[in-house]
């Protein structure tokens, strides 16, 4: 393979890897616009869309095991938020952010107990693990469009959710101006619910995407936990659009260290870049700076 194709596969493995972590990312920052909450559980949602997904399939057709799994998940992102969110809400962020912490480890412990240790995989959706599709002498997986494919779908749809309906409007005001919302007659607890709910959602899709890639085992949850969070931050925390470059630029860091570092340092090449990234933009390389006044988020 020669140096411009070996680039191209670095490349494609980057975005990849990215656009998970920019779906993690983005879910980050839904429930953080929402609740001014960091959910450190927002892996499991990953983990938990696989695992279910997987268990489903041996039930019924994959589209509608995959489908099933989505709104399960999201069912238990919003049952988390009425639980444990919504009468905790006075707690210092501090305290909601230890409690997330702690729901990620519970749900581990349970999906361990239900699931066992075994790694699991959905089939491909087209193709097998041999067949690849090949890009000017790099090789892709077929699942890798798909991945792609659900990443600009889901980005698309939140965006328009986000801007063009009177619920996404009404998220946004929650986060800007939690008092003027209350004042317009706007239910905020409903809408920490939706967005714990549409995060969870997008996780699981993106669980399912990936598992017959990375495959889907218990304590995968936690690693993209941490990758989606440093891609929310990277990109500017509170902009879900953001997130997206934010996972983008993280995975494609990730896939060309591997050419000049040895495979245990790729999450040190990312996060050295983070850190560097926030000594001079503390607020993001999208972010605004806080107490910017944002007329159109």
């Amino acid at each position: 393979m020669g140096t411009d194709s070996l680039a191209l596969q670095y490349l494609l493995s980057g975005i990849t890897k990215g656009g998970i972590y920019a779906v993690v990312a983005i879910g980050f920052n839904l429930i953080y616009s929402a609740t001014g909450v960091l959910n450190f559980a927002q892996g499991e949602f990953v983990m938990l869309g696989g695992m279910i997904a997987v268990t489903l399939s041996h039930f019924m057709p994959l589209p509608v095991a995959i489908v099933c799994a989505v709104v399960l998940v999201a069912l238990i992102g919003c049952l988390l938020e009425v639980l444990f969110f919504r009468p905790l809400r006075h707690h210092s962020v501090m305290h909601m952010i230890i409690i997330t912490i702690g729901l990620s480890i519970v749900i581990q412990e349970i999906a361990l107990h239900v699931w066992d240790e075994k790694v699991r995989s959905l089939p491909y959706f087209t193709g097998n693990e041999i067949s690849s599709i090949h890009i000017f002498g790099a090789a892709i997986s077929p699942q890798v469009v798909w991945v792609l494919g659900a990443v600009v779908v889901m980005v698309a749809l939140l965006h328009g959710f986000l801007k063009y309906t009177l619920e996404g409007r009404a998220m946004r005001a929650c986060s800007s101006n939690p008092e003027a919302a209350i004042l317009v007659g706007i239910n905020i607890p409903n809408m920490r619910t939706l967005a714990f709910g549409l995060s969870a959602a997008l996780g699981a899709v993106a669980g399912c995407m990936i598992s017959p890639i990375t495959m889907t085992h218990y304590e995968m949850g936690a690693p993209l936990a941490i990758k989606g969070f440093a891609a929310a931050i990277l990109g500017g925390l509170g902009n879900p659009m953001a997130a997206v470059f934010g996972g983008l630029l993280v995975g494609v860091i990730e896939a060309f260290s591997v050419s000049r570092l040895p495979a245990a340092y790729n999450d040190v090449a990312a996060f050295t870049i983070l850190l560097a990234v926030l000594f001079v933009r503390p607020h993001g390389l999208m972010g605004r700076p806080v107490g910017e006044h944002v007329r159109d988020c």
